[in-house]
């Protein structure tokens, strides 16, 4: 007998022959049953992680999100949390906002609208979560502390939500306040009153996205209480604290995973997704992030439920933690229950099982080893796992149940062969009871609901590099979205621009429109820069068009050779090409511009449009400006390869049009 096949024991001589003994679990509603079930889902934020996502040609983008969020085809996640964009970098890139100033209101920058009708349209009940990481600098009034003005704050939030429905029908369920920072009493009580005043009673209240210390402040204080309708931790290690259990609010992971998306990381999302709820009693778990759609050298390249990091060839794949989401997500929705009967298996792994209340019953099984399934943020404690034998008894309403429909994952590390939501012959129940042999390093759904499928479409496109001759003229503005096609912001925003003072070539353009800097979430530089390219481009030179429009201390400039970007964008080296307004040029080793390669007089000046030009050739670079040759032969050392840029030299207006790049492979 394949001792790897569910087998059900009919007798008790077949069991006294059995090597392994079996231990029994009862899944019984008899006593009552435990919480109700919110969902799996994934965030797509925290920062720009789904920004090469709308880039991608059809069909190709519709598979992408089909295996996110088309129910019975793959994820089919439940819940969609996205970022309120504040202009900051907040881990991969800047967002933008929909309000850049107090008196500037644009309900279309950046692609979490597009995103949410997208899975909306797929799920119609799926759950939407907004959630702010940085904000306009106005929101402080020039201080990088939002809390200090509560009124204006929870205006600009709820600005958002009343901007999805008015603009794009969207219902937000959930806002939370302000990720992994320290809570505010005031400011959440706040935020509570202006929702019910507007009318948005229904949207409730995630704090605090951090740790579970808000629970103390909420156990002794009856308005926050009434405030807050779901307690939010973020990486919990699938643990509570004994005051969130006994506030009797829902508990979320509302941020959880973090891992690299091998078949490593679906082991700890197995892990995760199960324990949360046996060890945490947590009812909804969200993974950052919800596709790895960002370039890859950025800080945690591939941490997504799957990885669509190539618009330009059309290439992405499927990782395992999209079908191990789906042995939840497909046999359980939102309104589920929990059974009271849930655990540790006695050899290792866990089990949990949940019903719809009308008959239906779903048990998920995972036995993952610590060795291959370690979770990054934070690891989970280590036990260990064997192969067992375990005994199911269905009792209470569900002894009359005869047979159950079986899916299975199986890492096989050793073999390294995997195989993944496999659907395994039907399981006969015998009075009530059935019998599983469970391998290391495996997930079992077991579940009345027929309805399960494991989606595909034709293999998309071979991988490919970034193509080595690119250019944009910014005239072509469909979809409307604030970056142009692969640029990733790092610090600022860059948008679409109509300049219609300009008669001539340069009517649209691309623009760098923050004048003020962002109550930021992580380190943002003091200068502005987008990356684009190849990370592994070397030799090549890279030409703008460029227009300052501060006319004494403006300053833009081109790079290649960017070796740094997200949260350690502060710190990037490249070959950075600059000029300024006061007719002067330089050229740095580095974005904060302390290393000088070379510098002098270039005659720019604001308001003009000009051509600069930059060729990098092993551990040589020059410049042209508008087709002259301004300096050439600057000695470069380092760093031996990176992205393109553009940007300015701090939070400025400025315009680029007519980017090219030749590279060489």
């Amino acid at each position: 007998m394949d001792r790897r096949v569910p087998v059900v024991i009919v007798s008790t001589l077949f069991l006294s022959f059995n090597v392994c003994s079996s231990q029994t679990y009862v899944l019984n509603d008899k006593g009552g049953l435990g919480r109700v079930f919110d969902g799996i889902g994934g965030l797509s934020g925290g920062g720009a992680t789904s920004r090469l996502l709308i880039n991608y040609a059809e069909p190709y983008r519709s598979h992408i999100l089909d295996y996110l969020f088309k129910p019975g085809f793959g994820a089919s996640l439940h819940i969609l949390k996205v970022e309120i964009g504040g202009d900051a970098q907040t881990t991969d890139g800047t967002e933008p906002s929909h309000m850049h100033y107090e008196n500037d209101e644009n309900y279309f920058r950046g692609y979490e609208w597009w995103l949410m009708k997208e899975a909306k349209k797929r799920n119609p009940n799926i759950t939407l979560i907004g959630l702010p990481w940085a904000f306009p600098g106005w929101v402080g009034r020039g201080e990088n502390w939002p809390y200090d003005f509560p009124d204006i704050t929870a205006t600009y939030v709820v600005n958002w939500i009343i901007g999805a429905k008015q603009y794009h029908d969207l219902d937000i369920q959930y806002v939370g306040i302000w990720n992994e920072r320290n809570f505010n009493v005031k400011y959440i009580k706040v935020l509570r009153d202006m929702l019910d005043k507007v009318g948005l009673t229904g949207v409730g209240i995630i704090a605090a996205d951090g740790d579970w210390s808000i629970t103390n402040s909420m156990n002794t204080d009856p308005y926050l209480y009434d405030s807050v309708q779901v307690i939010g931790a973020h990486y919990p290690g699938t643990k509570t604290v004994t005051e969130a259990l006994v506030s009797q609010k829902k508990l979320w992971s509302s941020e959880d995973y973090s891992t690299f998306n091998d078949d490593v990381g679906g082991g700890c999302w197995a892990r995760i997704l199960n324990q949360n709820y046996v060890n945490g009693r947590m009812t909804a778990t969200i993974s950052w992030n919800l596709v790895a759609s960002y370039y890859d050298d950025l800080p945690f390249g591939r941490d997504g439920l799957m990885t669509a990091e190539e618009p330009w060839s059309g290439n992405y794949v499927v990782e395992s933690p999209i079908w191990i989401t789906a042995h939840t997500t497909q046999f359980t929705q939102p309104g589920w229950t929990y059974l009271e009967t849930f655990g540790h298996l006695a050899q290792g792994g866990s089990y949990v099982a949940l019903t719809d209340g009308k008959g239906n019953l779903t048990v998920v099984i995972e036995t993952m080893t610590h060795d291959h399934s370690i979770c990054i943020r934070p690891p989970l404690p280590a036990f260990n796992v064997t192969s067992q034998n375990a005994t199911f008894q269905l009792k209470g309403s569900f002894a009359s149940i005869k047979e159950l429909q079986v899916w299975r994952s199986q890492f096989n590390f050793k073999t390294k062969k995997p195989s993944f939501f496999e659907k395994l012959a039907t399981l006969k129940v015998v009075d009530g009871s059935f019998t599983l042999n469970l391998d290391e390093d495996e997930v079992y759904t077991l579940t009345t609901i027929t309805t399960g499928t494991k989606g595909s479409y034709p293999d998309p496109p071979p991988s490919a590099r970034f193509p080595k001759v690119y250019k944009d003229d910014f005239d072509v503005r469909n979809p409307p979205f604030s970056e142009a096609p692969n640029f990733a912001d790092q610090t600022g925003v860059f948008e679409y621009y109509i300049n219609l003072t300009d008669p001539g070539p340069h009517v649209f353009t691309f623009r760098q429109v923050l004048t003020q800097r962002p109550i930021t979430w992580v380190a943002d530089s003091d200068q502005t820069i987008s990356v684009i390219g190849d990370y592994q481009w070397q030799n090549l030179t890279v030409t703008c068009d460029i227009f300052m429009e501060h006319i004494k201390t403006g300053g833009v400039f081109i790079a290649a050779r960017v070796d740094k970007g997200g949260q350690s964008v502060r710190a990037a080296r490249g070959v950075f090409f600059w000029v300024f307004a006061d007719g002067t040029y330089k050229v740095t080793n580095d974005l904060a511009g302390k290393t000088v390669l070379a510098e002098g007089l270039s005659g720019t000046r604001a308001y003009r449009w000009y051509t600069l030009s930059l060729t990098v050739n092993g551990q040589y670079a020059s410049g042209l400006l508008n087709g002259y040759p301004l300096w050439k032969n600057a000695v470069v050392l380092t760093p031996a390869n990176g992205w393109a840029a553009i940007g300015t030299q701090a939070f400025e207006l400025a315009q680029f049009d007519n980017f090219a790049v030749v590279a060489e492979y």
